[in-house]
């Protein structure tokens, strides 16, 4: 009975503190009562150096899958284009810092979610449709 509860008790910590946003806390004001084809892919850029541009790309699947959307430079610091739902997106940010080049990657899959009971009347919610393309780390 103990090892069952301790297992129990492992898995809810995980399920609580998992990275990847799951849609299950709708934030209502995002809701809409017809179903979406197409979600907005947003990034969130660098603030530090968005006066040079930085280039971003838009990639379907996986990087390695090669398959380029398109390229555009932001001189924001967020940045959205629409995409089609429930395929995977990788993001690209390529920043230019003192003759050095740094590039952030991020991906995400736009998923719809219809709820019931969240919000006042039952509606449709887009979720794991945001990349964090900030810059960790410069020499």
């Amino acid at each position: 009975m103990q090892n069952s509860l301790r297992i129990l008790f492992f898995f809810i910590l995980v399920f609580s503190f998992s990275c990847e946003e799951n849609g299950f806390i709708v934030k209502c004001s995002d809701c809409t009562l017809d179903e979406p084809v197409k979600a907005e892919l947003e990034a969130k850029l660098d603030q530090d150096f968005y006066y040079s541009g930085v280039l971003i790309q838009i990639w379907e699947g996986n990087l390695e899958d090669s398959i380029l959307i398109g390229n555009y430079t932001s001189y924001d610091t967020s940045f959205s284009e629409w995409v089609t739902i429930n395929k995977k997106y990788t993001m690209t940010a390529t920043y230019y810092i003192s003759n050095d080049k740094y590039i952030a990657i991020d991906s995400a899959t736009p998923r719809v979610k219809y709820d019931k009971s969240q919000c006042d009347d039952p509606c449709y919610y887009i979720y794991d449709r945001k990349c964090d393309l900030r810059l960790k780390y410069t020499k």
